[in-house]
C-alpha cells in the first residue's frame, strides 16, 4: 500500500464547484487505477470515479456522468476529482483509492489497494 494525501473538499452552494486532489507518494504512478468513492451518512461506499493510470481511461458513476471529471497529472503524481453543478446530494466524505498494483479500475479499493484520510463535501442550498 501506498499512502495517499487527499485535499480540496469543503462546503459549497448548490450548483458551485470543487476540485479534489489526491496526491500518491512515496511509489511509482504507473500500473494503477486510482479515483474516488463516497459515502453519504447512513449510506454505503459508492464508487464515484476511476482513471486508469497507464492510459487516462475513465470510468463514472451515472449519478455523476456529465458533472465530474478525473484526471491525473503524471508528474505530480497527483489524481483531480473535478466537481461541477453540485447537488445537494453530492454531499459525503469523499475517499481517494487505489487498485492494486496491475490493476485497474475494476479493483478499486480492493486487496493491496490504498486508502486515503477522507474529505468532507458538503453541498448547501
Amino acid at each position: 500500500q501506498v499512502p495517499l494525501v487527499e485535499s480540496g473538499g469543503g462546503l459549497v452552494q448548490l450548483g458551485d464547484s470543487l476540485r479534489l486532489s489526491c496526491t500518491v507518494s512515496g511509489f511509482t504512478f504507473d500500473f494503477y487505477g486510482i479515483g474516488w468513492f463516497r459515502q453519504a451518512p447512513g449510506k454505503e461506499r459508492d464508487k464515484v470515479s476511476c482513471i486508469r493510470s497507464s492510459d487516462g481511461v475513465t470510468h463514472y458513476a451515472d449519478s455523476v456522468k456529465g458533472r465530474f471529471t478525473i484526471s491525473i497529472d503524471r508528474a505530480r503524481k497527483t489524481a483531480y476529482l473535478q466537481m461541477n453543478s453540485l447537488k445537494e446530494e453530492d454531499t459525503a466524505i469523499y475517499y481517494c483509492a487505489t487498485s492494486p498494483p496491475g490493476y485497474g479500475c475494476e479493483a478499486l479499493g480492493t486487496g493491496r489497494g490504498s486508502w486515503g484520510q477522507g474529505t468532507q463535501v458538503t453541498v448547501s442550498s
